[in-house]
């Protein structure tokens, strides 16, 4: 059985600017037909990976093909069959929603009919149908983003690149714009997205975690999490900030997190620990409602693979060298798959 075709493929990619290194040797490989999510808070590289994938930034070092072209020789033959969605998409307020999608069409060369009848599958896909003839800047945030998702999709591109496309979208309008997404598989389109929604990174086929330009882990959500050292504990309480101060530092629990009403712990012998913090938290005083075993998420696993990076760094500052490799460098074969 032949391997799947990769659409995108990066090695070693890397950009700097002044005072910082924004994406560091990068190398992963997205198939046709997948979701693949780059995750990581704001100043992890993604958005500059993805201005250099779209072919209007050029990196320092490394390489990137995608649709089959090699970016630094055929960047403007790549962009017809790429759509790039910026965090800022370029709608135009002053035009209706059939126009800002009439414009977009003429910009690719798509034939009235066909864009007419992709406008009316996606719009309805969209949930707008009803709104074509409503001007762009009276759209709610989360219309604007599917709009601006239909504009990118009008000419049917081979690989779609969004760049935190439901970055502040209400709830209604994310699960209305994943819909969409997951219409385009079957016509084998090849979507990377970035998130700092962790959350959302369980909806794509594979996730590549980063923090600080490099690549932490890049593997399916499921084996990402089964891959978590440590167990999960749950401790839900009126008031989490005391009781995380409380814990911060005790031997057993690497990480400490407020996750809504309460806190995640990685731990290492959760039989043991659940007991022990029981007896911590009661002799402080501090109320608390139940102590339990959870399954790991995505956000457990960053935050444990980001304080481990950053303790591995840390440790290279001292010395100089490196002993022992941290989780940058264990798991970044992941991409290879």
């Amino acid at each position: 059985m032949s391997a799947p075709e990769n659409t995108i493929e990066l090695n070693g990619l890397t950009k700097s600017f002044p005072g910082v290194r924004a994406v560091d040797g990068l190398t992963f490989a997205v198939r046709r037909g997948e979701i693949f999510g780059l995750v990581g808070p704001d100043g992890a590289g993604k958005t500059t990976t993805m201005r250099m994938l779209a072919g209007v930034m050029a990196p320092d070092q490394g390489s990137a093909t995608v649709a089959g072209f090699d970016l630094a020789r055929d960047a403007e033959r790549a962009k017809h069959h790429i759509s790039y969605m910026p965090q800022r998409f370029g709608l135009y307020e002053e035009l209706t929603v059939d126009e800002n999608i009439r414009f977009y069409a003429d910009l690719f060369g798509v034939p009235r009919r066909e864009r007419e009848e992709r406008s009316a599958e996606l719009l309805k896909a969209a949930g707008m149908a009803e709104f074509r003839s409503r001007l762009a800047g009276k759209l709610s945030g989360g219309m604007k983003q599917k709009l601006g998702l239909v504009c990118a999709l009008i000419h049917t591109p081979k690989v779609i690149l969004l760049d935190e496309p439901t970055n502040g979208v209400d709830p209604v309008s994310r699960r209305d714009f994943w819909r969409i997404l997951y219409t385009l598989l079957d016509q084998g389109v090849t979507i990377l997205t970035t998130t700092a929604y962790l959350d959302e990174a369980e909806r794509c086929h594979r996730v590549a975690l980063l923090h600080e330009g490099r690549m932490l882990f890049c593997d399916t959500p499921a084996n990402l999490k089964a891959s978590l050292p440590g167990a999960v504990l749950s401790i839900v309480c009126a008031d989490p900030r005391p009781v995380r101060d409380l814990l911060a530092g005790v031997e057993g629990i690497s990480t400490v997190m407020i996750v809504g009403d309460g806190l995640h712990l990685v731990v290492r012998d959760p039989q043991r620990m659940i007991p022990e913090l029981r007896s911590r938290i009661a002799a402080a005083g501090l109320p608390c409602d139940t102590i339990e075993q959870v399954a790991p998420s995505i956000e457990d696993l960053f935050v444990e693979a980001v304080q481990g990076d950053q303790a591995n760094q840390g440790d290279q500052a001292n010395h100089g060298d490196l002993a022992d490799p941290g989780p940058g460098q264990r798991r970044d074969r992941g991409d290879e798959r």
